[in-house]
């Protein structure tokens, strides 16, 4: 596809997206790691726990002011960029991005400065609460994306009539064929993000012989929890694959670089997908083994690309290799786990040099794999807007190519200077100060005794 304005609008979304979406993940994340620890804290009066509540509470904050403000900017891309979409999908889409948002105002924001600003001057049952209740309302946040998108993939309930879709069922609108997996998954990989930048943090101080009970916990209970997420979003993610192989059977030929239908496709461990020539180039294969994983069956079918005409099909490089990258980044995740487990059992958890070192160098490495799964999932779809439904080229708006360009370029200067000069200043300088000693802690609740043991 040459340069032009359709192909610009959609390298702008992709690059706002991809920044945004980090920031929800992790304040998800974030949200159900504090909402674990002050119940832990109310529970055995340990402040330690209270130590991890206020430190950690302080990325929450950075991080979830920064999906705020880096969330508006699509709102506006749907309006310039995709005035075709909005006009089409509008009924759909609306209502459950309308929820969304209400979600966010009266559960999220309502609850937020109670949760962050409230030590002493609420009880700790009203503050435990609004801390369950932002960690409820990111949760419920996530689901109306999640069913909007998933709606996108796996569109049902809903026709298109007159060049305008109408709904026959907010039930299947909302809970289409593929949500349920697609949410589960996306919740599994916005925790395993997140408890693998606390294991890093934690893996940093003990390198440092700095917070060394801080750093102790946190990476305690994150390495314990890790090897149950990484293994059931393994499961979760099969699940996904196999509704992507029945209701998007092009998506997975391109996941494959299945040019052909065939019986026991086999697994393309690296190759060179040539678009042009529709073969692969230098592969290294294993027999089989991808019909198993899509289809559960030895001698599986697998739709091929050539099924569909050239203009149907996604570009499969970016889809392959994407995809590629998600997968080897959650087996190295899993092998970090395992580690951690053997360590556990031998108590060399805290003092493993290596493992330490391989915590800081893994820790942004669950980030690298959300932007590559959601990479394979929006691209896949492609050349459609709605799978089957609408195209991309007739969503996109009637807009000078160099207006898009100008825009492009202004926002990923504004980007790189807020959302990533700016926050990772700022969560440097926390990471920098650290958690407050225990003994120098003021005790939120006074008439709440709290033990230091």
């Amino acid at each position: 596809m040459g340069l032009s304005a359709e192909l610009l609008a959609r390298i702008q979304f992709a690059f706002t997206i991809s920044f945004h979406i980090l920031f929800p993940a992790f304040s998800i994340g974030l949200a159900t790691f504090l909402a674990i620890m002050e119940g832990m804290w109310l529970t055995t009066k340990n402040a330690i726990y209270l130590s991890i509540c206020k430190f950690w509470m302080k990325i929450f904050a950075l991080t979830f002011g920064m999906g705020i403000v880096s969330g508006i900017v699509m709102e506006f891309q749907l309006g310039t960029n995709w005035a075709g979409m909005t006009k089409m999908v509008g009924p759909v889409l609306g209502s459950l991005f309308t929820y969304e948002v209400l979600t966010a105002f009266f559960i999220e924001a309502g609850f937020l400065g109670v949760m962050i600003f409230g030590w002493n001057k609420v009880g700790p049952k009203l503050h435990y609460c609004a801390t369950l209740l932002v960690f409820f309302g990111v949760t419920l946040s996530a689901f109306w994306i999640l069913s909007a998108n998933s709606w996108m993939q796996t569109p049902s309930g809903a026709m298109l009539q007159d060049g305008q879709f109408v709904v026959t069922s907010w039930w299947s609108v909302i809970f289409n064929p593929s949500v349920i997996t697609r949410y589960i998954h996306m919740l599994l990989a916005a925790y395993v993000t997140t408890i693998l930048v606390i294991m890093a943090v934690s893996a940093f101080y003990l390198l440092k012989k700095q917070h060394i009970q801080f750093a102790q916990k946190c990476l305690g209970f994150a390495s314990g929890i890790l090897i149950v997420l990484i293994l059931a979003q393994i499961m979760v993610g099969d699940d996904a694959g196999l509704i992507d192989h029945e209701y998007q059977p092009i998506k997975t030929a391109a996941i494959e670089a299945n040019w052909e239908t065939q019986a026991g496709a086999p697994l393309i461990l690296f190759a060179y997908p040539d678009d042009d020539k529709a073969q692969n180039l230098w592969v290294v294969s294993i027999p089989h083994l991808a019909s198993v994983i899509n289809t559960h069956q030895w001698n599986g079918v697998l739709q091929g690309l050539d099924s569909v005409p050239a203009s149907d099909r996604p570009f499969v490089p970016i889809v392959f290799y994407s995809f590629r990258v998600m997968v080897g980044l959650g087996f190295l995740i899993l092998g970090l786990a395992l580690w951690g487990v053997v360590l556990r059992f031998r108590h060399r958890l805290y003092d493993h040099p290596w493992f330490l070192k391989s915590c800081v160098f893994l820790g942004p490495s669950g980030f690298i794999a959300l932007i590559a799964g959601w990479f394979t999932a929006e691209t896949g779809r492609q050349p459609w807007v709605v799978y089957n439904l609408v195209r991309t080229s007739d969503a996109v708006s009637d807009v000078l190519m160099k207006n898009v360009l100008i825009s492009l370029v202004l926002i990923i200067v504004v980007y790189g200077i807020i959302f990533g000069f700016f926050y990772f200043r700022y969560f440097g300088k926390i990471i920098k100060h650290g958690p407050e000693n225990i003994e120098d802690m003021k005790m939120p609740f006074a008439y709440l005794h709290v033990e230091d043991k």
